[in-house]
C-alpha cells in the first residue's frame, strides 16, 4: 500500500466523520438518540461504525502487505483512532462507550472463538496427545506465575486478584497466528506442527478454565464473598461439568437437530442454526457464571462436520465458508475497539513502560519453557517453544474481559481489574510476541 493512499485514507475517514457530525448539528462528544423514546438508530452511530470499519480493513492490509497478521493492522488502527485527541479531534471519543458498538464487538468475538473452534480437530489432537498435553501444560503453568510475579513486583498498590488475572492473560497461545506461520512455512505435515498446534488449542481450553475460574473469584469478591478453597473448588467444578454437558449435548442432542433442520428447504438454515447453537450455548456458560466466549468456544468444538451432512450432499457450502462474510464484519470491530482503549499518554511515564517491557519478557520466557517439557526425542524443541509464543487475539479477549470486571479498592471504590494502563502494557505484550513470532519460527525450523 502505498503511504499517500494510507494518509489519504485516513484523511477521508476523518471528513467523513466530523463532516456528517457538522451536518447534523449533533455535538462531538456523545450521540444523542435521534427520537424521543431513545430506541431509534442514531445515524452518526452508523457513520462511527463505517469508520470503524474503514480503519479496520486499512490498518489489516498495510500489515499484510509487510506479512504480518492482520490483526496487528486493526489492532494499531484502533490505537490511532483512540487517540486522535492528541491531535486535537474529538470526535472519536464517543465510540469508546458506545454500548452499541460494544455489543458489535462482543458478538464479533463471540464469534471468532465459535471459528476458533470449528478450526479445531480433535481427532488430530488425540494423536500427538501426550506430548501436546504435556507442552501445554508447562505452557500455561510458567507464563501464570511470571506474568503474577511481574504484576505484583511492578503494580504493588493493586489488589492480588488483577496479579492473577494478568497471569491469566499470559497463559493462551494464539492458534490463527501460529497456524497461519507454518502453513506459510509449508510446515504443517510436520511432528513438530501438530505437537505446536494441539499444545496451543490446549492451551486455549486450559486458559479459558483458568479464565472462568478467575472470573468466579473477582465476582464473588466483588459482592463481598471472601476467597476460599471450597468455593474456587465449586468454580471449577462448574466450568468442567459445563464443558462435559456441552460434549454431551454435542454428542445426542445436536444430530438429530440438525437431521430434522436439514429437511428445511429455506435458505440459510445451517447458519442460523450453528450461530443460534453458539449463541444458546454461550448464553448457558453466563448463566453458570462463565465467560460467553467460553460456551462459544464449547459450541465451535463439538460441532462437527458430519452433523453438516444433510446440507453439504445438496450442494451447500460448508459453515465455516457460510461464517466467513459474518467474522470479517464484526471481529474487526472487536479489535479496534481494543486498540481505542490504549491511552498513549500513560507510557509517557518510564515506569509504565518498564512494566510492559517485562510482561513482554515474561510472556516469551514463559513459553520458552514449554520445550523442556516435550517428551519425544529428535524433534526441533527450539521451533516448539518459538511457535507457542504469539498471544494474538487471545490475549486481548482475556485483558478485555478484565477491562469490564470491577473490583473496590482500599477506598472502596470500584475500578476495573484490567484498568487503562495495564491494558495498554497487554497490548505491547501482544503487539510483539505476535510480530516476532513469524521471523523467529522460520528462523528455528530453518536450522538442523
Amino acid at each position: 500500500m502505498k503511504p499517500g493512499l494510507l494518509t489519504k485514507s485516513i484523511g477521508f475517514c476523518a471528513v467523513l466523520f466530523g463532516g456528517v457530525q457538522l451536518l447534523s448539528g449533533a455535538p462531538a462528544a456523545s450521540p444523542e438518540p435521534s427520537a424521543p423514546d431513545g430506541h431509534s438508530l442514531d445515524p452518526m452511530l452508523l457513520v462511527g461504525i463505517a469508520v470503524i470499519l474503514i480503519f479496520a480493513k486499512l490498518g489489516g492490509e498495510l500489515f499484510e502487505r509487510i506479512n504480518q497478521p492482520a490483526v496487528l493492522g486493526e489492532l494499531i488502527a484502533g490505537i490511532v483512532l483512540g487517540n486522535l485527541l492528541l491531535v486535537g479531534f474529538a470526535r472519536a471519543e464517543a465510540l469508546k462507550t458506545d454500548a452499541f458498538i460494544a455489543a458489535l464487538a462482543q458478538i464479533g468475538v463471540i464469534l471468532l472463538l465459535f471459528e476458533v473452534g470449528l478450526e479445531t480437530n480433535l481427532a488430530e489432537m488425540r494423536e500427538v496427545g501426550w506430548s501436546s498435553l504435556l507442552v501445554a501444560g508447562a505452557g500455561v503453568i510458567a507464563p501464570f506465575f511470571l506474568g503474577w510475579g511481574v504484576s505484583a513486583y511492578f503494580l504493588p498498590n493493586e489488589s492480588r486478584l488483577a496479579h492473577i488475572f494478568i497471569g491469566s492473560v499470559l497463559c493462551a497461545t494464539s492458534v490463527g497466528i501460529t497456524a497461519r506461520v507454518l502453513k506459510d512455512l509449508g510446515k504443517l505435515s510436520t511432528r513438530e506442527a501438530r505437537i505446536i498446534l494441539g499444545a496451543a488449542v490446549i492451551d486455549d481450553v486450559i486458559g479459558l478454565l483458568i479464565l472462568a475460574v478467575v472470573v468466579g473469584i473477582v465476582g464473588a469478591a466483588d459482592t463481598g464473598v471472601q476467597f476460599s478453597l471450597i468455593g474456587l473448588a465449586w468454580i471449577a467444578a462448574k466450568a468442567l461439568a459445563f464443558f462435559s454437558a456441552a460434549f454431551a449435548i454435542g454428542h445426542y442432542a445436536v444430530p438429530p437437530i440438525f437431521r430434522g433442520a436439514g429437511r428445511l428447504k429455506t435458505r440459510g438454515v445451517l447458519l442460523a442454526m450453528a450461530i443460534a447453537f453458539c449463541f444458546w450455548l454461550s448464553w448457558m456458560a453466563a448463566k453458570v457464571g462463565l465467560a460467553p466466549i467460553v460456551g462459544a468456544f464449547a459450541a465451535g468444538l463439538v460441532l462437527e462436520e458430519v452433523h453438516f451432512k444433510p446440507f453439504l450432499e445438496r450442494g451447500e457450502r460448508n459453515l465455516q465458508e457460510l461464517l466467513s462474510p459474518m467474522t470479517t464484519i464484526f471481529v474487526p470491530i472487536f479489535f479496534v475497539l481494543m486498540g481505542m482503549k490504549v491511552d498513549l499518554r500513560a507510557f509517557a511515564n518510564p515506569a509504565i513502560l518498564t512494566f510492559a517491557i517485562f510482561l513482554t519478557i515474561a510472556a516469551i520466557a514463559g513459553k520458552q519453557i514449554c520445550s523442556l517439557a516435550v517428551a519425544e526425542r529428535g524433534l526441533n524443541r527450539l521451533a516448539i517453544g518459538l511457535g507457542m509464543i504469539p498471544r494474538g487475539e487471545v490475549g486481548l479477549i482475556v485483558a478485555g474481559i478484565g477491562a469490564t470486571l470491577m473490583l473496590p479498592n482500599s477506598a472502596g471504590v470500584n475500578e476495573p481489574v484490567v484498568n487503562t494502563v495495564t491494558f495498554g502494557a497487554v497490548v505491547i505484550m501482544v503487539f510483539v510476541t505476535t510480530l516476532v513470532t513469524p521471523p523467529a519460527l522460520k528462523w528455528a525450523l530453518a536450522r538442523k
